[in-house]
């Protein structure tokens, strides 16, 4: 669904590829995803059953193994690793909130907080390989704990550092980090809100998903870009979004030239302009939005029919 909203400016969507990276290689990525993020939820109600140990969940090995999965598949080079560091906890307290049998967001939010904070060394150990696997673009070097130092695993070991204290650190540069940190503050109190209100006021889930994409831009300097070319430029970036939005974004034609024309100006041969942080905030904006029910129809077809279902859960399959 992230993907293939457009135009979302200087990502890869389905009217717009970059030259080693195209749209087919998400949706490949995304067939991939979706496997290990059910591993995940089942994970994630074996906890809720008290069969496993939620510190026992692996939230670490899943990202590697999703990763390297991806990787197999498609040849398009990094193209999910911030989306599966955001989907995998989401998934896993989607699998413990699913035992109630109806979700509902807070309970949600409570257990995503429970599994972050329950992260072992050992996830961070496996986040480490997976990121070496992805080899992100701007990723840098950090003062302590580099990912990229091959010595950077045992001292987490040796030290007893998790995977949520990595993050903490990383905050400060990265906000798929930082959504971590602040109980995915953007996803829940920004980013599906301003969705909802959308996508039930226009029914269309593109427009939805671009409009989301813009706001969470424009109220948050895409740190992809800001650790590529530095943070003034990602907020003269989030400034754009900001104007583009203000002009109504893809609900208004002077809205809709905005955005395609800051779509083209973000487009560079080394993608120094690419919200790809951003993206993945979209993205778990859009899994909170499925969890909570929503069903896109299309109403032209069914007259009033509704965007949002009730979830109801049926566990026991797991």
């Amino acid at each position: 669904l992230e993907v293939s909203a457009y135009p979302k400016p200087g990502n890869v969507h389905r009217l717009a590829d970059f030259q080693e990276t195209r749209y087919e290689h998400f949706l490949a990525s995304a067939l991939s995803i979706s496997s290990f993020m059910r591993e995940a939820a089942t994970r994630g109600i074996q906890v809720a059953l008290n069969k496993i140990d939620l510190n026992k969940v692996g939230c670490g090995q899943i990202i590697r193994d999703t990763i390297s999965d991806v990787l197999a598949w498609q040849k398009g080079g990094n193209t999910s690793l911030g989306t599966t560091i955001l989907l995998t906890p989401l998934s896993i307290a989607g699998g413990m909130t699913a035992i109630t049998g109806i979700m509902k967001l807070e309970t949600l939010r409570k257990n995503l907080r429970l599994v972050i904070q329950a992260t072992t060394p050992q996830d961070a150990v496996h986040l480490y390989e997976a990121i070496n696997l992805a080899k992100p673009g701007g990723l840098g070097k950090a003062e302590k704990f580099d990912a990229t130092d091959p010595a950077s695993k045992a001292e987490i070991l040796q030290l007893g550092v998790t995977l949520f204290d990595i993050f903490k650190i990383a905050a400060e540069y990265d906000d798929v980090a930082k959504e971590w940190v602040t109980n995915y503050s953007v996803t829940f109190e920004l980013g599906y809100p301003f969705f909802r209100k959308i996508l039930e006021q226009t029914g269309d889930l593109n427009v939805a998903t671009v409009q989301v994409f813009l706001r969470i831009l424009s109220e948050n300097p895409d740190t992809l870009i800001a650790r590529k070319v530095g943070r003034e430029k990602a907020r003269e970036v989030a400034l754009k979004a900001r104007e583009a939005l203000a002009e109504g974004g893809l609900m208004t034609e002077r809205g809709k030239k905005l955005v395609n024309e800051l779509d083209r100006e973000l487009r560079t041969p080394d993608h120094r302009f690419n919200p790809g942080t951003t993206a993945d905030l979209t993205a778990s904006t859009l899994m909170v939005a499925l969890l909570d029910g929503l069903r896109p129809y299309n109403r032209t077809l069914e007259d009033n029919a509704p965007v949002f279902e009730v979830f109801h859960v049926d566990a026991q399959p797991f």
